[in-house]
């Protein structure tokens, strides 16, 4: 049967079912085939009624001995049946309102019926609400649900286990015969993958956990393998354009050492190395730095800013937040002014005669370097000669506003950084077109933060230790809880927390308050009295996440920390430990889930960016390491990028080999892979675009 066939062909399926399907984006009989499991049950297995665990799912096998309708309150009704296999005991059946049920089960007194479902143990075994089927009288089990290895789908309302299963078994059956391998023959040999119509049969009913194994397998590596052919294509555009050869790396790099307060890192020596060669090659540098906070990122952009501008041509710096594009300009302009070179700054907030002004010498060439925000990316901003863009936590801007900035210029080169150590998974997923460099040294002198969890009865001990450090000169950051509904609510938020602490805590002591709502020189005025220790502590929102530097800050207290995201809290732990005094985070949480304990043992156990990375994506999966919408992950059905390293990185090999070989996919048998590769495409850039 033709799998575009509408799922109202399978037998069973009338248009009000059909408009069920739908929830599920079922439309046709390949959308039915595609519906995977989400997991499986082993119920091939028979287990003696005596030997059942409370707790365990199990496949029982037995005699129908007894059948009632106990009456409850309410007209209410339990059905109990018993069954018998020899055991020193006898197991229940239970349901809870099914009152029809008895009439079923009395037929079947004395017969066999196998029965799966878990297992409630007190005295005797009681399996509630358990899916069964009545054995053939020449002893056959002819079951979707029994006997087997079970597939388990996503549901919606209106919809059971049972009927999906029949009919994507139907569908199966009927169509998967008729579904064309995307993969070329010679490739599913060399990785000795399945065929398309077995992979889909057994991927749905297998017919052990081997070949459920070798199905999976081999639909990871197709939605993989056109998800490289992608990340290749982009990696191999860029490498057919020529881009801009800056004449001199080295001259520049040393000028920049001659105006810097500290030396570089060898880490950050390696890095500039590996930009420098990047910027004397034709070809457009397109790469990720990735440091943990306080790597030293913009030491490295300002090697690559210094070599732009001493090359003739301006750069940019675009920062997700105003407050760290201040502090960026801050930083940057300390140094590349006294290198006589003019550093601009563009942002939202700006008087209109300021930006007018800041557009004007961006247009004229007077301006070598701007620091911004979205507010680069405007229309009305144009450069003389842009040749340098530098995008600072990158992962909070879309694939397009990226592009947006670089369009401004002739295949500028560009620099993304990350405080957000990315898992090398997902750095082959999402970002496998840049070329990589990894900061993973911190500058001498830095101090370990020693993070504590403590329950929110530990609370006035928390605040003590805060009033001794106090006491010693020191200075401490309070982040209020996350409130997600608005900006504004969680300004409101740390006003309240500022008040309850200066009137019944703090009473003796200064408190500064940051938070989104403020104007920009309020928060500039709010930042530089905390530098100066004219308030001793600081309650603050997430704005300081990034980019907030003072020295003598040596404890962080993190409210209702388990309402934070891992990534997130070592971004703030980070705010702390950046001077000479011993620091402190202490994560204030009673968390309600065991992904919320999990997060707090995490931060205790390891202040490694990449080792909490790692934790973060596996406690909450790819789509939301960055959020799916940003970052680009397309959806992927069978594929995990966590569990398939392997996969992935065997479909990323065949990916850049097939392109190397055919680049346009335009040979016969690469014809089907290159409309999986475009539906992929389409599905990627929808998402860009959302």
């Amino acid at each position: 049967m033709n799998p575009e066939l509408p799922v109202t062909k399978l037998k069973g399926i009338g248009e009000k079912l059909a408009e069920t399907l739908w929830k599920l984006q079922i439309r046709t009989l390949a959308d039915l085939v595609g519906h995977f499991p989400r997991r499986y049950e082993d119920r091939t297995r028979f287990v003696k009624i005596g030997d059942v665990r409370d707790g365990e799912f199990a496949t029982i096998l037995g005699k129908v001995t007894a059948v009632e309708n106990k009456p409850l309150r309410n007209k209410l009704v339990i059905t109990k049946v018993t069954l018998d296999d020899g055991s020193r005991v006898v197991a229940s059946l239970t349901w809870f309102n099914q009152w029809r049920m008895k009439a079923t089960f009395e037929k079947l007194i004395g017969k066999q019926v196998v029965a799966y479902g878990q297992v409630k143990r007190r005295y005797a075994p009681e399996l509630n609400t358990p899916e069964w089927e009545a054995i053939d009288e020449d002893g056959a089990v002819d079951s979707l649900a029994i006997g087997r290895i079970v597939p388990v789908y996503p549901l919606t309302e209106g919809l059971s286990q049972t009927r999906l299963r029949r009919f994507a078994y139907e569908a199966v059956k009927l169509c998967a015969d008729e579904f064309e391998d995307a993969l070329p023959d010679a490739l599913r040999k060399r990785r000795s993958l399945p065929g398309i119509a077995e992979a889909l049969r057994n991927i749905h009913y297998p017919e052990s956990d081997d070949a459920l194994q070798a199905a999976r397998h081999r639909l990871a590596y197709e939605e993989l393998l056109a998800l490289q052919i992608l990340v290749a294509e982009k990696k191999r555009e860029v490498a057919i354009q020529p881009g801009i050869a800056f004449p001199d790396v080295l001259g520049p790099v040393e000028e920049l050492r001659g105006v810097l307060p500290f030396s570089l890192t060898e880490a950050q020596e390696r890095v500039i190395g590996e930009l420098g060669r990047d910027m004397a090659s034709t070809l457009p540098m397109n790469r990720l730095v990735q440091g943990d906070v306080g790597a030293g990122k913009t030491a490295v952009a300002m090697a690559a800013m210094t070599i732009a501008a001493r090359g003739g041509y301006q750069a940019a710096l675009m920062a997700p937040t105003e407050i760290l594009a201040e502090q960026h300009l801050k930083g940057i302009r300390a140094r590349l002014e006294e290198l006589g070179l003019r550093v601009d700054l563009l942002t939202g907030s700006r008087p209109a005669k300021e930006k007018a002004a800041v557009k004007e010498r961006l247009l004229s060439g007077e301006t070598s370097i701007v620091v911004g925000t979205h507010a680069l990316i405007q229309e009305s901003v144009g450069f003389h000669k842009l040749g340098l863009v530098v995008i600072d936590e990158q992962h909070r801007f879309g694939v397009l506003q990226r592009a947006a900035l670089s369009d401004k210029g002739v295949r500028p080169d560009v620099l993304v950084m990350t405080a957000t150590p990315i898992p090398r998974t997902l750095t082959l997923t999402v970002y496998g077109d840049l070329d990589v460099s990894i900061l993973d040294q911190l500058p001498p002198g830095r101090k370990p933060i020693r993070t504590h969890w403590k329950k929110r009865a530990e609370q006035d001990k928390v605040y003590a230790g805060i009033k001794q450090m106090v006491t010693q000169g020191r200075q401490a950051y309070i982040v209020c809880p996350l409130v997600e509904e608005s900006e504004k609510r969680e300004a409101k938020a740390a006003t309240h927390l500022a008040e309850h602490l200066k009137a019944h805590v703090f009473p003796e002591l200064s408190i500064g308050l940051l938070h989104g709502q403020l104007k920009s020189d309020e928060k500039d005025a709010v930042m530089e009295a905390f530098r100066k220790n004219e308030h001793q502590i600081l309650v603050a929102t997430t704005v300081i996440e990034v980019g907030v530097d003072v020295p003598n800050a040596a404890v962080i207290v993190i409210e209702d920390a388990d309402n934070f995201g891992l990534a997130q809290l070592h971004q703030l732990r980070g705010r702390v430990g950046r001077g000479e005094h011993a620091s402190f985070c202490v994560l204030l949480a009673d968390p309600s889930t065991p992904d919320g304990t999990a997060r707090m043992e995490v931060m205790c156990a390891t202040s490694d960016g990449f080792v909490i990375a790692e934790e973060d994506l596996k406690l909450r999966g790819p789509g939301e390491f960055f959020g799916t919408r940003q970052s680009g992950i397309p959806s992927l059905k069978v594929a995990d990028v966590l569990r398939d390293q392997d996969i992935l990185i065997e479909a990323r090999t065949d990916a850049f080999d097939l392109l190397s070989r055919d680049p346009q996919l335009a040979r016969p048998d690469h014809g089907l892979l290159k409309e999986a590769v475009a539906r992929r495409r389409r599905a990627a850039e929808a998402l860009q675009i959302g």
